[in-house]
């Protein structure tokens, strides 16, 4: 009888994995395709992306806002763990924050879109801004204090003032082909280091 057990304990926790592996898989699926082609993408661009059928998304997210915040709450996450790995990997602090503020770029897409999904001054929209503020601050300022003490960047910039002031680059991609702000972003970036 216990062998039994432990099989289906097994088996459960063997299924709740790959639902989760799938559920990450869909996410990143639907981030990819907010990204390249916003939030009002078709559903089955998202699954074809994903490798699924249409009901599977469906089956995990009811609505097209619960898609998008899912996938809102998975690239915070994916921003919020990418910064200590960047800065571990990259040839300096600055490298890092620059490899970091182009995923920060990428989820700002996303970010701006959901905004046209949620009410903006509704409470599921303030939760997820504090939700990710409060991941996403400690993070800027970690690769901030690490590229200052390496004396690749002048201190004294708040993380607050980089995230609201890439944040604020970036509102208007997507409805103007012309403007890229990636270049101004870049010219914020260089703006921040120090003279050689």
């Amino acid at each position: 009888m216990e062998t039994t057990e432990g099989q289906v304990g097994g088996v459960g926790r063997g299924k709740r994995a790959d639902a989760a592996r799938n559920q990450e898989k869909l996410l990143a699926a639907a981030a990819q395709v907010f990204v390249t082609s916003g939030v009002d993408a078709p559903v089955r661009q998202i699954a074809a992306e994903a490798g699924v059928g249409m009901g599977t998304i469906y089956r995990h997210f009811p609505t097209r806002a619960e898609l998008v915040v899912a996938v809102f709450r998975h690239q915070v996450e994916e921003c919020a763990e990418a910064g200590p790995r960047l800065l571990a990997e990259a040839g300096s602090p600055f490298e890092a924050l620059r490899a970091w503020v182009d995923l920060f770029v990428d989820f700002l897409v996303t970010k701006h879109g959901l905004a046209n999904t949620l009410e903006p001054d509704s409470s599921g929209f303030a939760a997820l801004h504090s939700y990710f503020i409060d991941r996403l601050m400690p993070v800027a300022e970690h690769l901030l204090d690490a590229a200052v003490e390496a004396g690749e960047i002048r201190p004294g910039t708040r993380p607050y003032e980089l995230l609201r002031g890439i944040g604020n680059l970036c509102i208007g991609h997507e409805s103007d082909t012309d403007y890229d702000p990636r270049r101004l972003i870049d010219l914020l970036l260089r703006g921040l280091q120090r003279s050689s």
